[in-house]
């Protein structure tokens, strides 16, 4: 199962999960085309998150009814919930460091990137 769903995420997530700086990756020539780009990278980023999170409450509840005990499934989803608070508050810290200068969009949505990227490979530890 892990093989499969690994293969999976590689097809459907591409290489991009790998690179390091979101904002740098996009290039472009104005704020507005490098806004635009790192957004649409959230939006992958978060979408493989929720795949990822999706086979890992998968192997969860698997390994909830192989034991007989009801902890995994509740945990992970505590877990992500720390995370995503997590994530959030981190991010608009990030941003507030800009000032309120005009890139601060960028610097929140990158943050966003780099965390989502990590949270995805750490799920995929766990999948059975």
């Amino acid at each position: 199962m892990k093989t499969r769903a690994s293969a999976l995420c590689l097809i459907v997530c591409g290489a991009g999960l790998a690179l390091a700086d979101p904002a740098t990756e996009c290039g472009g020539s104005s704020q507005v085309e490098i806004g635009a780009c790192v957004a649409d990278t959230l939006a992958r980023v978060d979408a493989t998150v929720e795949i990822y999170l999706g086979f890992a409450q998968s192997s969860a509840d698997e390994l909830d009814g192989i034991t007989g005990r009801v902890v995994t499934a509740p945990a992970l989803e505590a877990a992500q919930a720390a995370w995503s608070a997590y994530r959030d508050a981190h991010c608009d810290y990030v941003g507030a460091t800009f000032g309120g200068g005009s890139g601060t969009g960028i610097a929140i949505d990158a943050c966003k990137v780099e965390l989502g990227r990590a949270r995805a490979a750490e799920l995929m530890r766990y999948i059975q």
